[in-house]
């Protein structure tokens, strides 16, 4: 399945997506696409449902988060060997665990807003992990079956506030409108390997990031069973996996950053696209 929320921030409705592409009503099933949504027997019902036979919404609604009351935001740093590389830091012997505050999330369209003062905001496409079940001490060989599904994440970050300026990375990286999360939860039954997907991203048309996830280096069920051992992981969770190579940061002969009026477009197969425009703060 494809959930999705819809209509104005704050007031975004549960939905589904077709298989033809149309964008079909879940209000008379579940309250919205969140974590009490996200239980196996929970999606077991909705995947009975015949989607012809719910409303169909009309127009061309925006799309919100994918998930709603995101209850933690966690982010893998540094999981793709040569992103590590074209960032002048060691491949990590363990995950990097940072966080993105939940304020960060938007839609997967809406507008990204550059902080005021900023000269170094970035982009990395990401595949956003939303667990299903609580998991605490989980063993890797069980990790995929805490998965709900999986979606696309921005993990846009600001290099100064992250590297520069002291203390941790989570200032740079959870800047309000930072996390595009959606448009899309396809459930985990439809990704029968989330270690074989094409993502990218396009600057102005301009194709930076081009990658595939069977190069991460810690893969998702290691890093469902580590974060576990440090905290519970509870239904609606959302963790991002880590960028490919090409974010802005690591343009040669010297790097190249975000300003506003620009247009980010990005993607990865199977889970779908976002499309932002940056503005200034």
């Amino acid at each position: 399945m494809k959930l999705l929320r819809y209509g104005p921030p704050g007031q975004e409705k549960p939905g589904l997506l077709d298989s033809t592409g149309q964008l079909r009503d879940l209000s008379a099933q579940v309250a919205d696409i969140d974590g009490s949504a996200l239980a196996p027997d929970t999606l077991a019902r909705l995947r009975a449902l015949d989607p012809q036979s719910l409303p169909l919404v009309s127009g061309s609604p925006r799309l919100g988060p994918c998930v709603g009351r995101i209850g933690k935001f966690i982010c893998i740093g540094l999981n793709y060997a040569d992103h590590a590389a074209e960032s002048g830091m060691p491949v990590p012997s363990e995950p990097v665990v940072f966080n993105k505050w939940t304020s960060a999330v938007v839609g997967p369209n809406d507008d990204v807003r550059i902080p005021r003062g900023s000269t170094k905001t970035d982009w990395e496409v990401e595949l956003g992990v939303v667990i299903g079940r609580t998991a605490s001490y989980v063993d890797e060989a069980d990790a995929l079956s805490y998965v709900a599904g999986y979606c696309v994440v921005n993990d846009v970050s600001e290099r100064e506030y992250q590297l520069e300026r002291g203390g941790t990375w989570d200032k740079g990286k959870g800047c309000d409108t930072f996390g595009p999360t959606g448009p899309w939860l396809v459930t985990a039954d439809e990704v029968p390997d989330p270690h074989a997907l094409d993502l990218w991203l396009e600057v102005d048309g301009h194709r930076y990031q081009n990658g595939n996830t069977r190069t991460m280096i810690f893969r998702v069920p290691q890093i469902v069973a580590y974060l576990s051992r440090f905290m519970t992981l509870y239904p609606g969770d959302v963790i991002s996996t880590g960028t490919p190579p090409g974010v802005g940061m690591g343009c040669k002969p010297a790097p190249v950053f975000l300003r506003p009026g620009q247009t980010m477009r990005l993607g990865i197969q199977g889970l779908g696209e976002q499309t932002q425009r940056t503005v200034a703060a």
